[in-house]
């Protein structure tokens, strides 16, 4: 061999190096968001199964989903920052040992109280992987063609988890139990911990942060107290002194976090990123259409759980409506984005999931079939498809390389705040509704004092849920058809609040967005 020849093959081994890092990174980064996603979307399948296992009622069924994304919105942040310091491959490495801390304890559960404590410390762990995991495929990519690629994929797999969970949880609910789930979930989460040990590369570190501490304790003290206030309201009754306190609270906790972040050196939030026109309509865009989406699959979860007892299995395989799309459309959304302009797409994707919940908006809760709720579901997940992928890259690409991690934190925190807000909000309103409607409706129903009497004292302890979930025969079970119409009722406001919310996320995305250059210039090593 000439010297000629040695240099052009270790030039060529010299180029494939860096490849097989940022495949071998790739890998280990949308395995690890994947597992956390299916960890985040297992209870969408399995509120009616929860109900019955644990005998539990409205607000302790959507504790099960905000106790896991409270954790994440909370730390999100923090882990960005954190990530910058110490690498952003130790928090997927830590994130995955605490999904299978947390999926183990949910498997064990002998109580509603613990399967609370599982979420938490699930989502703790999957607000360390959702900020890391982006962050790692935008600090390896070596040009902006490479970036919007990897995060195409990363959202693939975000989506693929989603699709996968409740399928999961409704094929062993189905036969059998939904415990295993979980334990699938911990097998997931330990091999995606082995992927990123062997794999993945870790990013250069910041060392000059340092965490924000009075940020992050007004931060998480406030967004929970103000999430703890929307989740008991419906059922404590929005007067009641401790539900005001957590709203008011919680909203005044939250201003002196913006106060602290404009004044400290090293902030928690960087509010300088709201300066770019695109970010910040991004970010917004992120809240508000997030909200409808899961705000959608969660009442649909609601619709044909708790309400109509459908199997889980049904229930598992609408899910692949409404997730499956981002993973399937995953390429043609990438190769979309370095075509079309991210506005075009937002709107269209947001157009698509208010049609979506306006059909749903108009459903009969006492028609069992699933097979109304396709082409809507279809829509939504559709919708979710145009908009993930372009709306995370939006956000990241408008920021310099080396604010990866924080960008990407705060765009994972505003879109994960969005998922948080969606089940609290659209719990609220339809649970409110749906009790006030059955309170109203009982007085004048006919039943027999007996069964009235209890209805109404079931009623007004745990809501129209526990009226619906009575058995045949036992006291206040004859309001049973009361209470699955006033949740109906209540359900379809909240559907019709969802396509609002979508319809303005199109809006805002088209009209500020309008006039705004994408990115397109080649990053540097």
């Amino acid at each position: 061999m000439t010297n000629q020849q040695g240099i052009a093959v270790s030039r060529q081994a010299s180029a494939r190096r860096p490849r097989r890092k940022l495949s071998g990174t790739l890998l280990a980064a949308s395995l690890a968001v994947m597992v956390a996603q299916i960890a985040n979307a297992l209870p969408g399948a399995l509120n009616g199964e929860f109900q019955i296992t644990f005998n539990a009622f409205g607000s302790q069924l959507t504790w099960i989903t905000a106790a896991f994304m409270i954790p994440v919105v909370v730390f999100e942040l923090t882990f960005g920052v954190l990530g910058d310091k110490f690498g952003h491959r130790k928090l997927v490495l830590g994130g995955a040992g605490l999904i299978v801390i947390g999926s183990l304890i949910c498997f064990t559960a002998p109580n509603i109280m613990m399967m609370w404590i599982g979420s938490a410390l699930n989502g703790l762990g999957a607000g360390a992987i959702y900020p890391a995991s982006l962050a790692l495929i935008a600090a390896t990519s070596k040009t902006m063609a490479e970036r919007i690629r990897g995060i195409a994929i990363w959202a693939g797999f975000l989506s693929a988890g989603s699709a996968l969970s409740p399928l999961l949880g409704g094929l062993f609910a189905g036969f059998g139990s939904w415990r295993p789930a979980y334990l699938a979930v911990a097998v997931f989460a330990l091999a995606a911990l082995l992927v990123a040990v062997l794999r993945a590369v870790e990013t250069e570190k910041a060392a000059s942060r340092r965490p924000d501490l009075w940020g992050q304790i007004t931060f998480a003290v406030g967004l929970i107290a103000l999430l703890f206030g929307l989740v008991q309201g419906p059922e404590a009754g929005w007067s009641s002194p401790y539900v005001l306190a957590g709203l008011i609270g919680g909203v005044a906790l939250l201003a002196i976090f913006i106060i602290i972040e404009l004044k400290v050196e090293e902030p928690l939030l960087d509010l300088r990123l709201f300066l770019n026109r695109r970010f910040t309509v991004s970010s917004i865009v992120a809240v508000v259409g997030m909200f409808a989406f899961l705000g959608a699959c969660f009442s649909t979860s609601m619709w044909l759980g708790p309400v109509q007892h459908q199997n889980a299995l049904y229930l598992g395989l609408l899910f692949l409506l409404l997730q499956g799309p981002t993973f399937v459309l995953s390429g043609v959304v990438g190769r979309l984005q370095a075509r079309v302009d991210s506005r075009w797409l937002l709107t269209a994707g947001f157009l698509l999931m208010a049609v979506g919940a306006w059909i749903m908006s108009g459903f009969d809760v006492t028609n069992r079939s699933i097979t109304p709720f396709v082409v809507p579901t279809l829509l939504v997940g559709l919708g979710f498809a145009l908009t993930l992928s372009p709306m995370t890259a939006m956000a990241v690409n408008a920021v310099p390389r080396q604010q990866a991690g924080m960008a990407s934190a705060t765009t994972n925190m505003l879109r994960d705040l969005g998922f948080a807000l969606g089940p609290v909000i659209v719990g609220a309103v339809a649970l409110s509704s749906a009790g006030g409607h059955l309170l109203a409706a009982l007085p004048g129903s006919g039943l027999a004092a007996e069964q009235l009497g209890a209805a109404t004292q079931i009623a007004q302890l745990g809501g129209p849920l526990a009226v619906n979930s009575l058995p045949e025969g036992a006291p206040g079970s004859a309001a049973g058809e009361l209470a699955m119409q006033a949740l109906g009722s209540g359900f379809t406001s909240a559907y019709l609040v969802i396509a609002i919310a979508a319809l303005a996320a199109a809006l805002l995305a088209f009209i500020g967005l309008h006039g705004s250059k994408e990115q397109t210039e080649q990053l540097v090593d």
